[in-house]
This record gives structure tokens, C-alpha cells and sequence, in this order.
């Protein structure tokens, strides 16, 4: 079942809007609007974007050499940037939260198939990540 989500209401929504417009429209400024989750969404956009190198080379060390990054859809590396960086991060959120956030956000922008993947993904790099293996 799909739930569909006002991305006003939906921090990680916005969050994700905000990184694929960096990343791949080259947005030269990020705005960020009135939100009750305003500091919190300008703390993950950004860092997400500062560290973004960073992110890509854990990921890929992570989920090993059959896993391509490049190969994705750009909205899904958008959306697995944002979730990694949160675990890499954001210690104090639980590890099952972040991941049922932005598994609940990407119902707005995947298929039901590639939202069962992202929940694999980001199971494994999340354990990894969370346990220093």
C-alpha cells in the first residue's frame, strides 16, 4: 500500500527536493521556507551536500564492489545520500526511524519495487554503519 505524503508537512520530502535540485538541476541558492522542521532540514540539506564525496565513498565501501552508485536513479541517490548521511550523523536517531522516514518519503517520488530495494539498502548500510563493521 502507497501512502501519499503533502510534501509541505513531510521534512525528509523537502529534504530530498532540496538535494536533487542541488545536485542535478545546480540550484544556484537553496531557499528555505518557513517550517517547523526548518533548522533540521537546513542541517541535513546541507550536510548532506558538504560531505556528499564522503558519503558516496562510505556507501560504496559499505555495499561492496557489485554495488554501482552511478547506476541508480538520480532521485534514488538523492534520497539514499540523505538517509546515509542521517546514519552517519545524526547518532541520536534511531536507526529504524530514519530508515521508515524516508522509506514513507520515497513513496512520493519511487515505485513500490525500488522503495523495497532502497529498505534493503539502506537495512545493510545502516547496521554497517551503526555497528562500525
Amino acid at each position: 500500500m502507497r501512502t501519499h505524503f503533502n510534501p509541505k508537512n513531510n521534512p525528509r520530502v523537502i529534504i530530498i527536493q532540496k538535494l536533487y535540485g542541488k545536485f542535478y538541476n545546480e540550484d544556484d541558492e537553496l531557499h528555505f521556507p518557513k517550517h517547523r522542521f526548518k533548522k533540521f532540514i537546513k542541517d541535513i540539506v546541507l550536510g548532506t551536500i558538504e560531505r556528499n564525496d564522503l558519503i558516496i565513498d562510505e556507501l560504496k565501501n559499505k555495499l561492496g564492489e557489485d554495488f554501482v552508485f552511478e547506476n541508480l536513479d538520480k532521485v534514488f541517490q538523492t534520497i539514499l545520500k540523505a538517509a546515509t548521511y542521517e546514519l552517519m550523523y545524526k547518532p541520536n536517531l534511531s536507526l529504524n526511524i530514519i530508515i521508515k522516514e524516508y522509506l514513507n518519503s520515497s513513496n512520493y517520488f519511487l515505485e513500490n519495487s525500488q522503495t523495497k530495494y532502497l529498505n534493503a539498502l539502506l537495512d545493510n548500510v545502516g547496521k554497517k554503519l551503526r555497528t562500525n563493521a
